[in-house]
């Protein structure tokens, strides 16, 4: 298969016909699944996954709470069976999270056996990047062999968007894995026609939709096709495997949305993020299509279209639309690193294997369809990703990168076995110098950040690349040739993944909090969304970003101070109370807050980004401060309420259930904008004596400033839904005398003001 290659030990295994030595002349080609293992595989590959769990597991406590909306649920279904059950934000199971809850209980389990803290909460998610580590590594080995593997693991583990959303707890951890065990398992099921594999792979799509609803279902269609082409068996056999599989996929996914539909509606929270309390509506509008088109009702900012963009395409509140979205200044930095690369090892991987037919011996068909099973799968999310016009997050971008590593991984493993030849040597060195490149351009986005590092990869980088080049046609049977060979292949591997690194130990040397958080340094001309409290070990250092809507720019005012403490005491029967929950926003302006996000804090920039991240009003993307004067009040007598308090908002919420450990209800749900609960049913659960407190939002509060909100102690979001908050609000100013304890408005809603009922 190769020619004028130098003579060295490969780390990878041959594959074709060429592979087999001792074995008779018709025997079937050995494979790497059934080669023995090298001696240093068994050690490289335990060194991958400590050093997984090492960079996952450090410093971990910094992020606190992380997304407190989240970790307010986990620390409801610790308590509460039924609030586990449908994933509530509170034990009072007034309304669940905008998700299913399939994400949160390995949190609430790990919450309920040791009690509520940060470690508690985000453990399961790094063991969840562990595994997915594990999975991918098993899944490249069995074709291409350990160091095709190793080079993948690392490359995934050292992916910065992994390295942040495996330490936080959001429900992407749990999806990546998934559908990281949903293409090993179809891998598995095209090599000899198992059913017992394919079903599986429904197995863990369904639970991957009980994760992130529609989002699972984006790498079926590639997945599926190159079943129903490629398994080695007839048609009809492929068809009834496939059918199958996706009823294992609908009973994996669908016993729970069965169960939901049919328990009463009066006897369950209400669904969050829906405007009709319906899973099945919140499936296919806020978390399917809207994310899709951007019609998304009760969605804060997304839908309002803009054209234009270097893509050439348009785009919603959350940025621009385009194929070169992936790359742009925000997001790039948290995927993008292997990207490219990844696209051309896509390419040389099928034109290389493309010469094998289908057949149940073929190893070189097998090596193909891991290409096109990884490959599908990185560009129809891929494309989803850069043309979605509704809610994008850069963190979505997780999912991209077990694929990303993989076709990286697979794609040297194909090269190098063929770098006898001058277009494999000419490929193989071109995509080491672009990746070099891109990893300086990226690097040199973030002002000041490890100059001597952009250089430095930068050169390397060109080195590596003409040591490859020259290596591969050195002549034959030099063993200087071959050194050469391998020590730039070395450089190469460092070179490409010395950038990501950086931008790792950047990310896991600070906490990072909030509902929109990124991966590394901030960048200029980062926008669509705030990057998320960073915090090191000097105090805050800003976030990143803007507010959906906002003009390209630089980066917020710094806030003042530090984070945040831990909270008083710990929940009921629990542990410690945690680390800190993203500190009080600061006050300095940060420039004009753009154009202003109905329910969202987007006026006078100091102002607004104080009130959206988190200052003592609380907010949406952030949850408040509480201090200690307001987690008593909220704890004294607490045992004779369902909820110990209310407020507008899932975030505010939140921040005030963890700290006290006792049930507040989020009116309003996330964005504040859901039509739960009822002004009348409100009224109801006061005159019963259910709820204690409504807890109001100072300085204007969520929306003060962005144009639908109330202004004012108890301002609620606009929008749909968004009246029902408002009225709860006014009717609770109207009726109820405020008081502040520590900083923060109360009502106490066992106390009618004078003459009012």
């Amino acid at each position: 298969m190769t020619t004028a290659v130098p003579p060295l030990d490969s780390p990878f295994p041959e594959r074709g016909p060429n592979a087999a030595t001792d074995a008779a002349p018709n025997a079937a080609p050995s494979t790497a699944a059934t080669a023995p293992r090298p001696r240093w595989e068994r050690p490289a590959h335990l060194a991958l996954l400590l050093g997984t769990a090492a960079l996952l597991l450090w410093n971990l406590s910094a992020s606190g709470y992380a997304n407190s909306f989240y970790s307010a649920a986990v620390q409801a279904g610790s308590e509460s069976w039924k609030a586990f059950f449908f994933g509530s934000s509170d034990a009072g199971n007034s309304i669940t999270v905008d998700k299913p809850p399939a994400a949160l209980w390995p949190m609430a389990l790990s919450v309920r056996l040791f009690g509520l803290g940060s470690w508690q909460i985000l453990v399961p998610q790094a063991l969840m990047g562990v595994g997915t580590t594990a999975v991918l590594y098993a899944a490249v080995r069995r074709q291409f062999g350990p160091a095709a593997a190793l080079l993948s693991g690392a490359a995934f583990a050292l992916t910065p968007v992994a390295a942040l959303m495996f330490r936080f707890n959001n429900p992407d951890a749990l999806l990546t894995l998934l559908l990281t065990v949903t293409v090993y398992c179809v891998l598995r099921a095209l090599d000899g026609a198992h059913t017992k594999w394919l079903v599986w792979a429904g197995a863990a799509i369904g639970l991957a939709f009980l994760t992130k609803t529609l989002q699972a279902f984006v790498i079926l269609p590639p997945l599926a096709l190159l079943y129903a082409v490629c398994a080695p068996t007839w048609l009809r056999r492929r068809l009834g495997q496939l059918l199958l599989a996706g009823l294992a996929m609908v009973v994996a996914g669908g016993w729970w949305v069965a169960i939901v539909e049919l328990w009463p509606a009066g006897s369950r929270p209400y669904i969050g993020g829906s405007q009709n309390n319906s899973f099945l509506e919140l499936t296919l509008g806020y978390n399917g299509l809207g994310r899709i088109n951007g019609d998304e009702a009760g969605s804060v900012g997304g839908g309002a279209r803009r054209t234009g963009g270097a893509g050439g395409g348009g785009g919603g509140g959350w940025g621009e639309t385009g194929i070169d979205r992936l790359f742009s200044a925000n997001i790039g930095g948290q995927i993008s690193w292997l990207l490219p690369a990844a696209l051309i090892m896509l390419v040389a991987g099928l034109v290389i294997t493309w010469r094998a037919r289908r057949a149940t011996d073929s190893v070189e068909s097998m090596a193909r369809a891991a290409f096109l099973a990884w490959g599908g799968c990185l560009l129809i999310t891929g494309l989803i990703f850069s043309y979605m016009q509704g809610i994008f997050h850069e963190y979505y971008t997780v999912a991209l990168a077990p694929f990303v590593a993989a076709l990286v991984g697979m794609g040297v493993a194909v090269l190098w076995e063929e770098r006898g030849s001058l277009a494999a040597s000419l490929t193989l060195s071109a995509t080491v110098a672009l990746t070099a490149w891109w990893s300086y351009v990226l690097l040199g986005r973030a002002s000041g950040y490890l100059p001597w590092l952009r250089w430095t990869v930068l050169v390397a980088g060109l080195v590596a690349a003409a040591g490859l080049l020259i290596g591969s046609r050195w002549r034959p049977g030099s063993r200087t040739g071959g050194r050469l060979l391998l020590g730039a292949a070395a450089l190469g591997a460092a070179v490409a993944l010395a950038g990501p690194l950086a931008y790792c130990l950047t990310t896991v040397d600070s906490g990072r909090s909030g509902s929109i958080v990124t991966a590394g340094p901030a960048v200029a001309g980062g926008a669509g969304g705030p990057g998320g409290m960073r915090f090191n070990r000097a105090g805050a250092e800003g976030f990143r970003g803007g507010f959906p809507g906002r003009p390209q720019g630089g980066t917020q005012g710094a806030p003042q101070g530090g984070p945040q403490g831990a909270p008083q005491g710990g929940p009921r029967g629990g542990g410690p109370g945690g680390a800190p929950q993203g500190g009080q926003a600061g006050t300095a302006p940060g420039g004009q807050g753009g154009q202003g996000v109905p329910g969202a804090a987007g006026g006078a920039g100091g102002r607004g980004a104080r009130n959206a991240m988190g200052g003592p009003g609380g907010g949406l993307l952030n949850g408040t401060k509480a201090s200690a004067e307001a987690t008593a009040a909220l704890r004294a007598n607490a045992g004779g309420y369902t909820w110990a308090a209310a407020a507008v908002g899932a975030q505010n919420a939140a921040s005030y259930q963890l700290a006290s450990g006792e049930p507040v209800m989020p009116i309003g749900g996330f964005n504040g904008s859901d039509p739960s609960p009822t002004l009348a049913k409100f009224q109801k659960y006061v005159k019963a004596g259910k709820i204690h407190y409504f807890i109001g939002q100072n300085d204007g509060g969520i929306g003060a400033e962005g144009g639908q909100g109330t202004r004012g102690g108890v301002g609620g979001p606009g929008g749909p839904g968004g009246g029902t908050s408002s009225a709860i609000s006014e009717w609770v100013k109207a009726n109820f005398k405020p008081t502040t304890i520590g900083g923060a408005t109360f009502y106490d809603l066992t106390a009618p003001a004078s003459g009012t009922s």
